[in-house]
């Protein structure tokens, strides 16, 4: 293939991805294709000579769509969303074609400067102080390793990517339970070490970590000789939403001197609606902020936006400049590839850009807001249901319940069976989580074309396969 028959192809394809985000409403939507299926149709080696674009494409439809779990599915509510929203999609169409790589200013300027524009748009659309600064990175789990190395390098005095670890006092870090396991995988990758990740007790219904327990548990490690290096918050957290009390966390950091980073990867995404953001009320005095626009805001996976009270922390903790990747004759330049861990970047700001200017801020919140409002709708219905019990309440639209019906038996083994039916017919997609040790099914929504008749269905479909689970 060359570029000549290039239109004729991109014209196929778009004309493909039309009609495929028109009707995967009416495919099941996760993937229904057994262990090893895709791996045996695809031939165990590579072609010698070419082999026509057509017999390609055939073979996409045939081998590869069969094992998608849809993730754009309007009844998608398993995890949380990752969307694509088709003026994002076209601006990674552009991307895909001019395919810059955008590590310094020089590279591509207007990747560059359209990213410091774009994270300052976000900023103020969530309601961030100005002096934040941002950057994209490509997940929330690299914002929240580079969050940890910064804590790290300023706890060590901007002397352990020198000197290492060795035989210094131990690193603290703190969290709840509820976070996400990027942190544990941070703490593994920075060298603090598992044992030094201290899990502090959570309270409430927002189950957040009781402040109380987290300046116990920093006043006891300081006694016993170790070094707290930072708090990790969240705001939304995975398995059921939890939060945690920001306002009150980060006094108590300031107080000991911590670097304290909010993981809100898909929850901060909501506070572009105003009245959302009493739950992390406080996240003014964080250090580090990461929320995911590739999950609830429309813009397609990677795009994570990471803000930052101080970046020159964090370009202190990562940058490193030889010849060959200095700018000259440039003054006040920025490059990103020093606030991030890969060297290399892509050009994720026209997406935000793109997405942004066709939906405007008031047709994206318009759609946070009705996700809001049907989830709990159906948490209304849910609760009301014989043999059905809520476990914990919704936060923005994430909820979890149980089926627990008289004479049941293992109530783990029914709720599993219960989800993997679900998942089995086809018709929604709902995952598992566990609370206080015992197993709950989540539910939230969040997919960008979803209506109130898919959040109302999804009703529909727990009763119907719940009634042939019942003793």
């Amino acid at each position: 293939m060359d570029w000549q028959e290039f239109g004729q192809w991109g014209r196929r394809v778009a004309d493909w991805a039309q009609d495929y985000h028109l009707t995967v409403a009416e495919r099941p939507v996760r993937a229904q294709t057994r262990p090893g299926e895709i791996l045996n149709a695809l031939p165990e080696t590579p072609p010698e000579e070419p082999q026509d674009l057509i017999d390609v494409f055939a073979d996409f439809e045939r081998i590869v769509m069969p094992g998608i779990t849809h993730w754009q599915h309007p009844r998608f509510f398993a995890y949380f969303p990752s969307n694509a929203a088709p003026p994002s999609v076209l601006a990674e169409f552009l991307v895909s074609a001019i395919a810059p790589q955008c590590m310094l200013w020089q590279t591509s300027p207007a990747a560059t400067e359209m990213e410091t524009r774009m994270m300052d748009w976000l900023r103020q659309a969530v309601g961030l102080p100005d002096g934040f600064a941002g950057v994209i990175q490509d997940s929330a789990s690299t914002a929240t390793l580079a969050a940890v190395l910064t804590m790290r390098e300023r706890a060590l005095g901007w002397n352990g990517n020198a000197e290492g670890l060795a035989g210094k006092a131990p690193l603290r870090v703190y969290a709840s339970s509820e976070v996400h396991t990027s942190i544990d995988r941070a703490i593994w990758i920075s060298g603090i070490g598992q044992e030094n990740l201290v899990r502090i007790p959570i309270r409430g219904e927002n189950r957040g970590m009781d402040p109380a327990a987290l300046d116990a548990a920093i006043r006891a490690d300081k006694a016993a000789g170790m070094v707290p290096v930072g708090v990790i918050l969240c705001v939304g957290g995975t398995g059921t939403g939890a939060t945690d009390p920001v306002a009150q966390v980060m006094e108590l950091a300031e107080r000991h001197g911590l670097y304290t980073h909010v993981d809100a990867a898909w929850a901060g995404s909501a506070m572009i609606c105003p009245e959302f953001r009493d739950l992390w009320a406080g996240v003014e005095q964080a250090d580090s902020v990461v929320l995911n626009p590739h999950k609830w805001l429309g813009v397609q996976f990677d795009c994570s936006a990471h803000f930052l009270r101080n970046p020159d922390e964090l370009v202190r903790t990562l940058a490193i400049s030889p010849e060959y990747l200095k700018t000259h004759g440039a003054e006040g330049i920025v490059n990103y590839s020093e606030w991030s861990i890969p060297l290399g970047r892509r050009f994720r700001a026209l997406k935000i850009w793109f997405l942004i200017r066709a939906y405007g801020l008031e047709g994206l919140r318009a759609r946070i807001r009705n996700h809001v409002a049907w989830s709990r709708a159906l948490h209304d219905r849910v609760a009301a249901m014989p043999g059905f019990q809520i476990v914990t309440p919704p936060m923005w639209s994430l909820w979890t319940f149980r089926f627990a019906p008289e004479g049941a038996g293992d109530p783990d083994a029914l709720n599993l069976a219960l989800v993997n039916a679900i998942n089995d017919d086809g018709r929604i997609y709902l995952t598992q989580t566990r609370v206080d040790g015992k197993l709950a099914i989540r539910f939230q929504v969040g997919q960008f074309d979803t209506t109130e008749a898919d959040v109302m269905m999804a009703g529909d479909v727990i009763a119907e396969i719940a009634a042939g689970l019942r003793p």
